[in-house]
């Protein structure tokens, strides 16, 4: 399994417009990829293409998360992801 950790960077959190690109672009690839907060049991992890499990996260700006997936792109598709957290989406 690939994991990798992210802090979210947009200044509101995870909220509907970040939540609503990452939950498109982990759509994307054909694995399951899972979001939880750092710190939490992996069993708890939600799934990261989904934009209410987003929301119900509730991640703040500067708050650590967790995503992994399993399989072949792994690597690469969270590497994007991370990308995609870490950048602040409500910049103007």
């Amino acid at each position: 399994m690939t994991e990798r950790h992210a802090t979210i960077g947009s200044r509101v959190g995870l909220h509907a417009r970040p939540a609503a690109i990452f939950a498109e672009a982990a759509g994307e690839f054909d694995l399951e990829i899972t979001i939880a907060r750092l710190g939490e049991p992996e069993d708890e992890a939600m799934d990261a293409a989904s934009i209410l499990s987003l929301m119900s996260l509730g991640a703040s700006h500067g708050e650590v998360v967790v995503l992994r997936a399993e399989g072949d792109g792994a690597d690469a598709a969270l590497e994007r992801l991370v990308r995609i957290l870490e950048t602040d989406h409500d910049a103007a």
